[in-house]
């Protein structure tokens, strides 16, 4: 009976005849395209500033003057008005795709977005489309099959709550991709909100209990009854962050890298039957995985002996209806945006256009990409990235062979990583096949459960392939970056490759300031604290010298103590081990893209080292044009630095 809920719930058992797309004031889009942003923006500057005494209010004062953080943002910056910017033009493909689609990928991605953007549709439904999930759980009465209902849940219709279980990459062979679980379990941010005792801190946890029993009395409980599994659902999630893992320990490869058999697992966590998970995962085969964070599910299995069946009803009760709140009836996404204001500060709700914008993009990136990128990033645009990153390779070795305190041993194997960087630019080479993805016009809960069943069992086919290098972790609109230390690669999305960021048409003192620190900091990321411990294959292996990792370490915990002492919040500073990786980064794609364009400005002579363009130098424009103006931040949590 289980398993047929589920499956009804995944295949969308509605019977309701397809409705179109449903616009109105509240969730329509503006009319017009907002403005694209100025590489090198003059109006931003201050001149009533001098740039010696505050260089960051000369170069953004004008620009912050003018952008105030809209009322549904929690911060607002250059990297947050591109992101409207190509999430509006988006937005422009998804309606097009949805109204009128020319193709069958159009038509996929556009009926998700329609069904997704349906309000009354949603308030129609209520509860209707995770009723057969809430059924399943009612019926569930042994603690002792809790592996088997967790499994039918997440492998029909991708619950993936209680921890997650996935592919990775072998920390001691990159080349393999092995199986992994690993702490989740919780609604709060982190397991700070859960454990602090700080006043605020007491606060929010109360604010939560009160979200959690309006929410429960909104699927038709009782207040009695709501306020009961509200505690319930508290008193499990404190157990498990009791016994997660601190962030700043996560940064340390080491810490999250225990691999055991299946037999070992069950030890560790007895009271979960794994066998039963496994099977219904499809994965009884497995015969060892990486348990990325034992503690966890040491508090785990505490808490399965501890806790009731009514209570762990509640907390997956809970969990289902929290992952799908925005998708039902307007109660219920009122409830769910409530306290998201309580912890970000957000003022209004994100209009449902951007959000249904937003999870199209999440849910099938690489299909609505395909046409994105056709009309926002041209091969000229691609060739020249490709330039400017290698101007970068070369200033990094620079940057590394002329350090007086390094060894040559640890400099030739610093220069293997740098040359074998991979280079991701734009979009992947191959584009991903969603064809196997059922998507309803009348079915928005269900197309989200089946585009996660489906990248799900994408990801859980990956154990014991090779793997694959030529892989995205962005879809093509994001603005963003990364790197990825255990494939050694550098990725730039379309989506950031655009003015205020990068102009291929414009002179290299505003690209390299602009883009060129972004590449920067995504390469210093392959020798900061976490990325200095993987190898130029990706594995993580101690390549430097026992003297020269001493003197980095040293390096490191003076900038930590550095940015310990900021303080962007009054009353709260940075945990500057937290941000280590981030700060790091920063300043050093700052110096080897400063490094990289004069380099290149030699090449082209004195003139090109001395021009002055709109009466600035080269190196004014390139600091101008580095700038990442920014309203004042609204929101409460501790961010990290940098654009990821």
């Amino acid at each position: 009976m289980r398993k047929l809920l589920f499956t009804c719930l995944l295949l969308g058992c509605s019977g309701l005849v397809a409705q179109s797309i449903v616009l109105d004031n509240s969730i329509s889009a503006p009319a017009t395209v907002p403005k694209q942003a100025v590489s090198m923006d003059l109006q931003a500057i201050d001149k009533s500033v001098d740039p010696c005494v505050d260089f960051y209010d000369y170069a953004c004062g004008n620009w912050r003057k003018a952008n105030p953080i809209p009322a549904d943002k929690v911060r607002w910056g250059r990297f947050d008005e591109l992101a409207e910017r190509n999430r509006y033009l988006l937005y422009q493909e998804l309606k097009t795709a949805a109204d009128n689609p020319k193709t069958p990928l159009q038509r996929k991605y556009g009926s998700y977005f329609a069904a997704c953007m349906n309000v009354d549709m949603a308030n129609k439904l209520g509860t209707k489309p995770i009723d057969p999930a809430l059924d399943a759980i009612a019926k569930w009465n042994d603690k002792s099959k809790l592996g088997w209902i967790f499994g039918e849940g997440q492998n029909e219709a991708g619950y993936a709550f209680l921890f997650g279980f996935g592919s990775e990459q072998d920390q001691k062979d990159s080349t393999k991709q092995i199986a992994v679980v690993v702490q989740r379990g919780l609604t709060l941010p982190d397991r700070d909100y859960y454990l602090q005792t700080d006043d605020r801190m007491k606060k929010i946890r109360a604010q939560y209990v009160e979200h959690l029993t309006k929410m429960f009395t909104l699927l038709g409980d009782s207040p009695e009854k709501a306020a009961a599994e509200a505690a319930s659902v508290m008193k499990i999630e404190s157990a498990l962050a009791e016994g997660s893992t601190p962030r700043v320990e996560l940064r340390d490869p080491k810490n999250v890298y225990h691999v055991m058999t299946r037999a070992e697992l069950q030890s560790l966590a007895p009271a979960f039957q794994w066998d039963d998970y496994f099977k219904q995962m499809h994965r009884d085969s497995l015969t060892s995985l990486d348990v990325a964070t034992p503690n966890y599910f040491k508090a785990l299995n505490e808490e399965i002996n501890d806790a009731s069946v009514e209570d762990w009803r509640s907390y997956m009760r809970w969990h289902v209806l929290n992952r799908f709140a925005e998708s039902l009836s307007e109660p219920f996404d009122d409830e769910a945006f409530r306290f998201h204001a309580i912890l970000t500060g957000q003022k209004e709700k994100t209009p449902r256009w951007k959000r249904c914008t937003a999870e199209t993009d999440d849910a099938l990136g690489e299909a609505v990409g395909q046409d994105w990128v056709k009309e926002h990033f041209p091969p000229a645009a691609k060739d020249n990235m490709l330039q400017m990153v290698k101007a970068l390779e070369v200033a990094l070795d620079k940057d590394i062979q002329g350090l007086d305190w390094m060894s040559d041993a640890t400099k030739a194997e610093a220069k293997k990583k740098l040359m074998a960087f991979r280079r991701k630019i734009g979009y992947p080479e191959t584009w991903r096949d969603y064809s196997s993805v059922v998507v309803k016009r009348d079915d928005p809960v269900g197309n989200r459960e089946r585009a996660a069943v489906f990248e799900q069992r994408r990801d859980l086919n990956k154990i014991g392939k090779p793997v694959d290098e030529k892989e995205w972790g962005m879809t093509p609109p994001t603005v963003n970056a990364y790197y990825d230390p255990s494939m050694n690669d550098i990725n730039f999305p379309a989506g950031i490759l655009q003015p205020p960021f990068y102009d291929f048409k414009i002179d290299p003192a505003v690209n390299f300031g602009a883009i060129g620190m972004v590449i920067g900091h995504e390469m210093t990321h392959g020798f900061d604290d976490e990325g200095s411990q993987f190898d130029e294959k990706g594995n993580v292996r101690m390549w430097w010298t026992d003297e020269d990792r001493k003197k980095f370490d040293e390096r490191t915990e003076c900038e930590v103590k550095e940015y310990d002492k900021f303080e962007p919040v009054p009353g709260t500073n940075l945990n500057g081990k937290l941000t280590l990786g981030e700060n790091t980064a920063d300043n050093g794609g700052m110096r080897i893209a400063y490094a990289a364009l004069m380099d290149v400005l030699a090449k082209r002579g004195a003139t090109a080292m001395t021009k002055e363009v709109d009466g600035y130098t080269p190196e004014q424009r390139f600091f101008s044009a580095m700038r990442r103006c920014g309203a004042r931040i609204r929101v409460q949590r501790h961010r990290a630095c940098g654009p990821r």
